[in-house]
């Protein structure tokens, strides 16, 4: 068996994937405007539930609103496994820059994003920070964007001598460019001598986040019945496509019922379930992953979050299937021949 922050790695990986498949799901099945408002539906919400709480966290709520604001994507997404890098320029102008690869349409995904798609991120939370901060002046100036063939998304936040309209929360100047980063001078967290298993841990509830908000996003946005026919379809495709990586992150070779019941095991104990496995089933009791998340429709939500595992099955055993139960606050999984 693989060590202890395996399991951390096979999540982040997971919904790492589920995230950028179900933005590209909308594309091909939908349209891009659906895409463009499932993101900023998305980051709007993880903005108002994390952006405050975590600047104090971080303990930057002290610092210039424009240098805050930079630091706290900064370290936020380095926490979460994302390339940042970080420049000031003075108090009232401070940029930030996540290079390539970009964490969220990882690999050839990052082809079938459109621009408006894009930018959605950037008017959901970065245009937002300045209205959470109740500083009308504050906004963020976009100067590349990875999906238009420029090297990295990149920008600053910048505090104007007057109030800005909505519509200048987040401009797109595409002729201005980031100084050079240097590393040595960067500001730096207490978190950089964090043993690899608390990392990879933050790594993961980094990614375990994105789920929790695109399942009550895309609810919101299409109605229970879509939102779960949708979902069910990129996770099925994700679970199909990341289970061989997946599998052997957690050391698991074999493809028989009981080596899946490891793997389901092992994936729920890394997300801080409590579950077992019993006679060949796994066994959770709740959903921590979804607690406390208000949910439209929750059964419809769970069904298509399962789809993940359905896929993951069919990747592992064609010839097995996955038969779900739930009974109260019990999941049972039990891997039977097709």
């Amino acid at each position: 068996m693989a060590d202890g922050t395996a399991g951390y790695k096979a999540i982040a990986r997971l919904y790492n994937a589920l995230m950028t498949g179900l933005v590209l799901t909308l594309v091909a099945h939908k349209d891009a405007e659906a895409a463009r408002k499932f993101v900023f539906a998305h980051f709007r919400r993880q903005h108002l539930e994390k952006f405050l709480p975590g600047l104090r966290k971080l303990g930057l709520d002290t610092l210039p609103d424009a240098v805050a604001c930079a630091q706290y994507h900064y370290f936020s997404n380095a926490l979460g496994g994302v390339k940042t890098e970080y420049v000031q320029e003075s108090e009232r102008k401070a940029w930030v820059r996540y290079p390539p690869p970009r964490w969220i349409w990882q690999g050839t995904a990052i082809c079938g994003i459109p621009r408006e798609v894009n930018e959605a991120m950037l008017h959901g939370w970065h245009g937002h920070n300045g209205v959470s901060l109740g500083n009308p002046r504050l906004g963020f100036v976009c100067t590349g964007q990875t999906p238009n063939g420029d090297p990295g998304l990149e920008g600053y936040y910048f505090e104007y001598d007057r109030e800005i309209a909505p519509d200048e929360r987040v401009r797109f100047v595409p002729g201005e460019h980031m100084p050079c980063f240097d590393s040595a001078v960067a500001p730096k967290l207490d978190s950089t001598s964090w043993p690899e298993e608390r990392l990879r841990k933050v790594e993961r509830s980094y990614a375990m986040e994105y789920v929790r908000s695109l399942l009550p996003a895309t609810q919101g946005l299409f109605g229970a019945e879509e939102a779960e026919r949708l979902v069910a379809k990129a996770a099925r495709l994700i679970g199909l496509q990341f289970h061989e990586e997946t599998a052997a992150m957690l050391g698991i070779r074999g493809d028989s019922a009981e080596d899946f019941a490891r793997y389901l095991g092992a994936l729920a104990a890394a997300q801080g379930e409590q579950a077992e496995i019993r006679e060949g089933a796994v066994m959770q009791r709740g959903w921590r992953l979804m607690a406390g998340v208000g949910l439209p429709d929750a059964d419809a939500a769970f069904r298509a979050w399962n789809a993940l595992w359905e896929g993951a099955l069919a990747a592992h055993n064609r010839f097995l299937r996955l038969e779900t139960g739930r009974s109260g606050e019990t999941i049972v999984w039990r891997i039977a021949a097709a």
